[in-house]
């Protein structure tokens, strides 16, 4: 072999040499797999393969798997980025995207470390790898930000329901061998409550007593306000089984402000009032203490929920109708324009027998001549200069009708006779409609028709159809079978001040439903109500009222078995129309004088707001 041809095996023999080197050392490993392998075991929560992959993996599992938990994840997305390698130290930048409860994520950035040991790559243990805001020992956590509830406003702004703190009286009966002094311990606490604070429920010994021998578990006794509660759980803290815990609730701050209605409209409202919570992800210590938020997200409070009853209105009425607190009185306030109830009141006496304002039927007696007149200028062709008979006494298919003490006008227009309160007027006008025209007009002015009112429990009254000649003679001036509401026929003068029956609410966003639509009363027919109604006041049975404003209404005196029942109906030209009640309270004087204070009252308190101007 020439020396060339040497040289060129020994040449083909070193390339040979060299790709066998080549072929045969292991390929260096790379960083950016390593931290790839490292985010998937991340967002598997695969903490046995993490501490493979890292350096320190006790103190990288424990926070790890502590932001897990207390984020509540439900599911983790890791993505990496771009890998910057330097010789024996890569960084790697990447995206996490937590997904918490309900539907929400907390998504950012941030970065781990590799170092390269040998060939191989280790990711290096720092708390800024979960999230860029860490410090030592720090994991993340999701805690709620909770949404301050609502108020519950009067419709002229005061606040009524205000979130506080009530305390609930508890009984473990299965701690208990023996309910009785149990109950008589609970009866003492409270009812000595109640001595100091009248809102606080009494409670009968003897009753509770009966109803811990009859429950079984917890047993809840009563609620009792923030102030009074405290001691009452103060007292009763040694009675074996007795529990008395604090809870948030709605507190009504004036406990004298229509306290039965405002506990219904508590429980309607309770889920508007909670708002949108909030959320949050805090960096906490290994002891939980927080340290700073990384993700917020405020509270949605919702708005206040407005109701009809108005303070003051409600306050007048209440004080009104109190000067007659040892009879049944009452009084309901209806603002014509939206149909808002504005007031309930009744006396304690009144409240002894239920919602009797809302719901108790009595016969109206004269007030119910605004229907019937309704009806006799729509189908009999009357108007209020319709000359009309007013006789003392007048035999109508042999039931004898009679006027106030028998007086007479004799033949006089309609306008007068409506004012003065004519009994035989009306009586002939009623008998000469047909049957059902009166039940038909009755319900153009609500009175007859059903509400489903969220918050109330209200019935109008009735009218009957009046197939004989004598039903409709009864009937035309309240007596007979006619029955109505204080809130039916304060849903009346509603009608003729407003023109049309206004749909009574009491809590705005909750709608009535009513049992059935009726066209409104003619505009002309509702006109010369008004006129007639404007004359009870002005020179009629209702004149020498000392309240301001124009005044509109109908007095009424219905007659049962046991005396009479004395009724006021109307409305003032500030969109406020009422009836007044006055259970055995004789004649209509009783029932307009607390009208006139009822108006006197409200003004008095509205003039008390009005800023004195400087001179």
């Amino acid at each position: 072999m020439t020396g060339s041809a040497r040289t060129l095996v020994g040449m083909l023999t070193a390339v040979a040499t060299c790709f066998a080197l080549v072929s045969c050392t292991p390929k260096p490993v790379e960083a950016a797999p390593v931290a790839e392998d490292f985010l998937e075991a991340l967002a598997a929560r695969d903490t046995e393969n993490i501490g493979e992959l890292i350096d320190i993996p006790a103190t990288a599992q424990s926070v790890i798997n502590s932001t897990w938990d207390g984020l509540q994840a439900e599911s983790l997305t890791a993505t990496l980025g771009d890998v910057d390698v330097r010789e024996n130290i890569a960084t790697a930048q990447y995206t996490l995207d937590w997904q918490l409860p309900r539907e929400r994520s907390l998504t950012y950035d941030t970065a781990l470390t590799l170092t390269k040991t040998g060939e191989e790559w280790t990711v290096r243990w720092q708390p800024t790898l979960l999230h860029p805001s860490l410090g030592a020992n720090q994991h993340l956590e999701l805690h709620p930000v909770t949404a301050e509830r609502a108020s519950v406003v009067s419709s002229d702004g005061v606040e009524i329901l205000q979130p506080g703190t009530m305390w609930r009286v508890l009984v473990d009966t299965d701690q208990v061998d023996d309910v009785r002094p149990v109950a008589a311990s609970i009866a003492a606490s409270v009812n000595a409550a109640h001595g100091r604070d009248e809102t606080v429920p009494l409670i009968d010994a003897a009753e509770l007593t009966e109803q811990l021998d009859r429950a079984s578990g917890i047993y809840s006794v009563t609620m009792v306000n923030q102030v009074e509660g405290a001691r009452v759980a103060e007292e009763l803290a040694g009675v074996a089984g007795v529990i008395v815990n604090d809870e948030a609730a709605m507190v009504n701050l004036d406990p004298g402000f229509a306290p039965d209605i405002m506990a219904r409209v508590s429980t309607i409202v309770a889920e508007d009032l909670d708002g949108a919570n909030g959320w949050r992800v805090t960096a906490v210590n290994e002891h939980g203490s927080p340290i700073d938020d990384v993700e917020y997200h405020p509270a949605q409070p919702a708005p206040a929920i407005r109701i009809g009853l108005d303070h003051d209105i409600q306050r007048a009425a209440q004080e009104a109708v109190d000067l007659r607190a040892n009879s049944q009185a009452m009084l309901v306030a209806i603002r014509p324009s939206t149909g808002q109830v504005l007031a309930v009141a009744q006396t304690k006496a009144a409240d002894e027998k239920g919602d009797v304002a809302l719901s108790g039927l009595y016969p109206p007696g004269s007030v119910f001549k605004i229907i019937t007149a309704a009806a006799g200028l729509d189908r009999q062709g009357l108007n209020t200069g319709s000359i009309v008979p007013c006789p003392g006494s007048m035999n109508l298919y042999g039931r004898v009708v009679i006027n106030y003490n028998q007086f007479a006008l004799g033949n006089v227009p309609l306008e007068r006779a409506f004012a003065s309160s004519c009994n035989t007027t009306f009586a002939d006008i009623s008998t000469n409609l047909a049957p059902g025209e009166l039940t038909e007009t009755a319900k153009q002015f609500g009175l007859g028709v059903d509400y489903d009112i969220p918050g109330l429990h209200t019935v109008t009254g009735s009218v009957p159809v009046g197939e004989t000649p004598l039903d409709r003679t009864e009937a035309g001036y309240g007596q007979g079978l006619d029955l109505a509401s204080p809130f039916g026929l304060a849903l009346v003068a509603a009608t003729a001040a407003n023109g049309s029956t206004p749909l009574p609410v009491l809590i705005e966003g909750h709608e009535t439903t009513a049992s059935e639509e009726v066209p409104a009363p003619e505009p002309e027919v509702i006109d010369q109500v008004r006129q007639m109604m404007r004359s009870v006041v002005t020179s009629g049975t209702a004149r020498g009222m000392q309240a301001s404003g124009a005044l509109y209404g109908k007095t009424g005196e219905a007659e049962i078995n046991e005396g009479s029942h004395a009724w006021f109906a109307g409305y003032r030209d500030d969109d406020i129309a009422f009836a007044t009640l006055v259970v055995l309270g004789g004649g209509s004087e009783t029932a307009t004088a607390i009208t006139d204070r009822f108006f006197l009252n409200l003004d008095g308190m509205r003039a008390d707001r009005v800023p004195v101007m400087a001179g």
